[in-house]
């Protein structure tokens, strides 16, 4: 079993380098994520002009290697970057890329087929993510306690049993069928109904309690096995944050990336897929943050994890930080290209969550 990933504290920032040995990095670090192959002088002066002389570009990679942003394998005479090569690029080099109108559109549409359910929004969003980037992508539903109250469904049954329906503003989020002993009156279920509708909207759920309703049907007096299950809709059950959905996917797409083909960083993956904490950790450390936040090997926390690395997001329902999406990818990535998609789905799911009305 690989050890338990915990990420790191926030990366020290990079210190800024000379304009040469920024170029030189940054050509490293596009040339490399492009061809997953160690990278040589020879090749820099010859596919990209970099206005210097070869001699200087060897002598300025042995610095750049010197100081910990290049590293040399053993079996290359070329280098590749290093996490804090890759740090310095993330920090202060990439552009995020621009979205063609297709991936845009592709974006939206898969997104907003789910617009009627929560649960199924994140999921499409992570799954549209995952397909895009080729990597894993996993999500966390909003946790239900930062959702408002919209309305209550209090559908007569039989003389024994009222159909509960809970909507918050993002959906349906509980129901059940409750059986009373008492009977019900359907004249007083619809009473009451429409008083907590009255009374209720624009709450929190967090805010709603046993003794609220018991309160606020006092008038219109429900059975105590009714209550009691209003109340279990709206309570908080041990730790909330586990109750929440976590969609995770994009296995097949492990075999695809030659990172991933080591037997210790696949075995890795797979286990953090299957006990899913860690990912569901990595997305609660991104609540904390506005945009996106990327981790890069070591920062992972694990050393099976090394060559990997993580990106994070935030989502949010109206002004509120209520999720988050992520993606785990080789440590070459195409991060330009994966922080505009992410942030773009992103983006998609908070116009859906504003703008949306769901059943």
């Amino acid at each position: 079993m690989s050890k338990e990933t915990n990420k790191a504290s926030e990366p020290a920032p990079t210190p800024e380098l000379d304009r040469r040995k920024t170029s030189i990095l940054g050509t490293v670090v596009y040339e490399y994520i492009a061809t997953g192959e160690p990278v040589g002088s020879a090749t820099l002066t010859q596919k990209y002009n970099l206005g210097v002389s070869p001699a200087t570009v060897r002598a300025e990679m042995a610095a750049l290697e010197d100081e910990g942003y290049l590293d040399q394998p053993h079996t290359s005479a070329g280098r590749v970057p290093s996490d804090l090569g890759y740090r310095y690029y993330v920090d202060r080099l990439i552009q995020p890329e621009v979205l063609g109108t297709e991936e845009r559109e592709l974006i939206r549409t898969e997104i907003h087929r789910a617009r009627t359910q929560l649960d199924s929004a994140v999921d499409h969003a992570s799954h549209v993510l995952s397909n895009l980037t080729r990597s894993i992508a996993f999500a966390v539903s909003p946790r239900l306690d930062s959702q408002t109250y919209r309305h209550l469904q209090l559908i007569w049954v039989n003389a024994h049993h009222v159909h509960v329906v809970l909507v918050t503003e993002l959906g349906t989020a509980a129901q059940a069928t409750i059986e009373s002993a008492r009977e019900v009156d359907p004249d007083q279920l619809t009473r009451a109904c429409n008083t907590l509708n009255a009374r209720l909207a624009g709450r929190r759920l967090n805010e709603i309690n046993a003794a609220l309703l018991t309160e606020l049907t006092r008038d219109n007096a429900l059975p105590a096995e009714l209550l009691r299950a209003l109340a279990a809709m709206f309570a908080t059950h041990g730790d909330l944050e586990l109750e929440r959905r976590l969609f995770a996917g994009g296995a097949n797409n492990l075999l695809d990336q030659q990172e991933f083909r080591d037997f210790r960083t696949l075995r890795a993956i797979l286990e953090l897929l299957e006990e899913q904490q860690t990912l569901y950790r990595w997305l609660q450390e991104s609540l904390q943050h506005e945009g996106a936040t990327v981790s890069i090997g070591h920062e992972l926390g694990s050393a099976d994890m090394n060559e990997c690395s993580v990106v994070t997001i935030p989502y949010k329902v109206g002004d509120r930080t209520a999720g988050a999406l992520g993606v785990l990818g080789p440590r070459r990535m195409q991060y330009a290209r994966l922080l505009s998609l992410i942030s773009h789905v992103a983006d998609s799911l908070n116009t859906l969550f504003q703008n949306e009305t769901p059943a």
